[in-house]
């Protein structure tokens, strides 16, 4: 992992740009292999792939708006729990992804939208200290802890969104 530079992606230093504008405590750093799933991050930073935050773009059928599900990487995000309280939703493919978000798939950052979506938080990354999220590319990740993504998303509220673990 190295610290941040001015020549990474513009996504990444958009991320980077966010977390000091909000005061955050830890830069993003960028690692040597690209992370494009909560597994393969998981693997790269040496932590449990549920501390990794993976970022779930829907797209809402009423208005086309991006629904932004951030939950822990051990877990899948149940579309029911979700729509009951988003609305319906549909899938969102990585154009979708891409012109709502600013980020492409697998580097989906739960902050710096080029569009703001409509964000919520999985209870279940409460289970840990200390997670990771994307930070704009797929080679980029940022730590933090559970708490700390409401304030960075602008009070996204937290739920129940997941399948119950096996």
């Amino acid at each position: 992992m190295t610290p941040v530079v001015d020549d990474r992606p513009e996504g990444f230093r958009r991320v980077a740009a966010a977390l000091a504008a909000r005061g955050h405590p830890h830069r993003p750093v960028w690692l040597e292999v690209a992370a494009r799933t909560s597994q393969e991050a998981a693997d790269a930073l040496g932590v449990t792939l549920g501390q990794i935050a993976k970022s779930v773009i829907f797209r809402r059928k009423s208005d086309d708006r991006a629904v932004l599900v951030i939950a822990s990487g051990d877990r899948r995000v149940d579309e029911n729990k979700v729509a009951a309280i988003a609305g319906a939703l549909g899938r969102a493919d990585a154009e979708f992804v891409k012109a709502r978000t600013g980020f492409s798939i697998g580097g989906v950052a739960p902050l710096a939208h080029s569009e703001s979506p409509l964000t919520l938080i999985d209870a279940d990354l409460f289970r840990f200290d200390a997670i990771w999220a994307a930070a704009g590319h797929p080679n980029g990740v940022f730590r933090l802890a559970p708490a700390d993504l409401p304030p960075l998303t602008d009070n996204a509220p937290v739920h129940d969104v997941v399948q119950a673990p096996p």
